[in-house]
């Protein structure tokens, strides 16, 4: 990614800071409140760290022309980026949890290993229940001390700097919940909507669940740091939604077609769980009836096996479907790119925020 390697070291030693003074802190509550603890720093261990390099480079876009606020801002940039991280492994482990998924990142999700851990220790009762209440809980855990690490870190700033980034950050919560809530609903009312409506609606979840998530409103969040202005707020919302909705749309063709080598994930995963993208919406509308049927039957269906999935990916592939996703990719990167000409930001930003964008979009993981 674009970022400078300082801002992502400053931001590893907060969240290392971090995690240390939080293990102390409940160093009386015993071992099993310590696995707990340990579980949530191993949560943020890896990633892309995306959502902490847009808050960072929106920083910076604003900063660079002059409208930061001395003092100790970058500080509080750093711990807000940081929180930015810890946050979104809450929404992993929930996210986890709610595709019943076995692993992320290349190991085994985190209910999984806490399940794991209960029989490696031979407690009583159910591991599976066991691994499925702790991971509900280890990620109630992560939110909270997300809001812990976000309010210590704006607590020196001016007042105004302050609340403008707490709001922004509530309005990123606010969406991605219920986002998440629209796409567990999609997987059961998409069978109510018409046909023509399936990649409207898979647009929707996208922008809350993942645009405005992953991109605009860490970009966002970064530039209230600064003292952004609405005209630098409303540049980059206008590049960060678009680039939001070109990573998503890479995440459903990674989640079909990726290596799972290179993911982390089983190849075919989000076939298996019944993702209703808009890869799978321009499948539908290309098929036939009969076709369509056969896909629905399969899609979701948690045990296919590799012969399927890849019968399932030749028809999606014949389908145009794939042509049509990688297209839209391309025309929401260029309208990123579009939004960023002549806007109030910082030029050394802008190149990075380019770069950003093109990371998002071009992956294979």
């Amino acid at each position: 990614m674009a970022s400078s390697p300082g801002p992502i070291a400053a931001l590893s030693q907060q969240l290392d800071d971090f995690f240390s003074h939080q293990r102390r802190a409940i160093a009386d509550f015993g071992p099993e409140a310590a696995l707990l603890m340990d579980a949530a720093a191993d949560a943020i261990v890896g990633g892309k760290r995306l959502r902490a390099r847009f808050c960072l480079t929106g920083y910076e876009a604003v900063a660079e022309v002059g409208t930061a606020r001395a003092g100790e801002v970058p500080d509080a940039v750093a711990g807000v980026a940081a929180a930015l991280e810890v946050f979104h492994a809450a929404a992993l482990v929930h996210d986890d949890l709610i595709d019943n998924s076995d692993t992320r990142r290349g190991r085994p999700a985190a209910h999984r290993r806490l399940e794991r851990m209960h029989r490696e220790v031979s407690w009583d009762g159910d591991a599976a229940a066991f691994g499925r209440a702790s991971g509900i809980l280890l990620g109630d855990l992560l939110v909270a001390l997300s809001d812990d690490l976000m309010e210590r870190s704006i607590a020196p700033l001016p007042a105004p700097i302050a609340a403008a980034t707490r709001a922004q950050y509530a309005t990123m919560r606010r969406d991605v919940t219920i986002g998440q809530f629209l796409d567990v609903a999609e997987e059961s009312a998409h069978v109510e909507a018409d046909d023509s409506e399936h990649a409207q609606r898979a647009l929707r979840v996208a922008s809350l669940k993942s645009a405005r998530y992953s991109v605009e409103q860490p970009l966002l969040i970064g530039a209230q740091l600064a003292g952004a202005d609405d005209e630098q707020l409303a540049a980059l919302a206008a590049f960060g939604h678009p680039v939001g909705l070109a990573f998503q749309l890479r995440d459903d063709v990674l989640g079909v077609f990726g290596d799972a080598e290179v993911t982390g994930k089983p190849a075919g995963d989000d076939l298996r769980e019944g993702k209703r993208t808009v890869l799978i919406a321009y499948a539908r509308e290309a098929l036939a009836p009969t076709a369509r049927r056969i896909v629905d039957e399969l899609v979701g269906d948690p045990e296919l096996d590799d012969v399927q999935v890849a019968a399932l990916r030749r028809t999606i592939e014949d389908s145009g479907a794939l042509e049509r996703v990688e297209t839209l990719i391309g025309e929401y990167v260029a309208a990123a790119d579009r939004a960023l000409r002549g806007a109030p930001l910082g030029n050394t930003a802008v190149a990075h925020l380019r770069d950003l964008a093109r990371d998002a979009a071009i992956r294979s993981a």
